[in-house]
């Protein structure tokens, strides 16, 4: 007993030295974001001479809390940011709404076409939003849409369906059937077992492409700019 023990625990401490490079890379990586994001709050309670001069991090005039109260009040920055929190909540609770329905039928049932479904959102992750922003904007412009709020989240939800729903027919593919084969005993219906059983089990990949496509939105600024650039100019 004592030699397997000592066996283990060489085993385990070869592992750990394999590991070794892998966790110094992860450990630098962390601690250079960390310095990063220290100076930039750093540099944000600063004023603009002191990060000019290199003299942040020493606060030589104190803590300038005002810069953000005059940051939030000047040049509308408020709207934008409660603008894009607006775009990046619609977009990523409707696209969870299609997209996880369409990603159970998918994962779950045998039919006609369901292999070209799945290639054809694969396909659709494939294509550069650049491509499609010029033929968007022309019709947009052409059914009188542009500098549409709405129109905007749309189209948000719709380039967020292909990712999201691929990324969640793995969720529902790995759940066991057995849930809805109990769920069909007591009498569910198809749509009440997914609604009641299978959407809060696969919760964990929906909190995950979730947070995915709210940054994805939040960090977007082309396809926005080009699509209300005709409402920042009439106002």
């Amino acid at each position: 007993m004592k030699k397997h023990r000592g066996r283990v625990s060489k085993t385990g401490i070869k592992k750990q030295l394999r590991l070794l490079p892998g966790h110094l890379i992860v450990g630098i990586w962390c601690l250079f974001t960390l310095v990063m994001l220290f100076w930039i709050v750093a540099a944000s309670l600063s004023t603009s001479p002191e990060i000019m001069q290199g003299k942040a991090l020493k606060f030589e005039t104190g803590l300038h809390f005002e810069n953000y109260v005059r940051a939030w009040s000047a040049n509308s920055i408020s709207v934008f940011f409660l603008n894009s929190l607006m775009y990046a909540i619609c977009a990523m609770v409707g696209s969870i709404l299609i997209s996880a329905p369409a990603a159970y039928v998918l994962a779950r049932f045998v039919f006609k076409g369901n292999l070209v479904i799945k290639s054809s959102f694969i396909t659709a992750m494939s294509i550069p939003q650049i491509m499609v922003v010029l033929p968007l904007f022309s019709m947009a412009t052409r059914a009188h849409l542009s500098g549409s709020k709405i129109l905007l989240i749309l189209l948000y939800i719709g380039m967020q369906i292909p990712y999201t729903t691929t990324f969640l027919l793995a969720s529902f593919s790995n759940l066991s059937r057995v849930y809805e084969e109990a769920a069909a005993i007591d009498g569910c219906s198809p749509m009440k077992t997914f609604w009641k059983i299978m959407l809060p089990l696969a919760q964990p990949g929906i909190v995950t492409v979730g947070i995915f496509n709210f940054m994805n939105v939040w960090n977007e600024y082309f396809l926005s700019l080009i699509l209300l650039l005709p409402r920042r100019i009439c106002q």
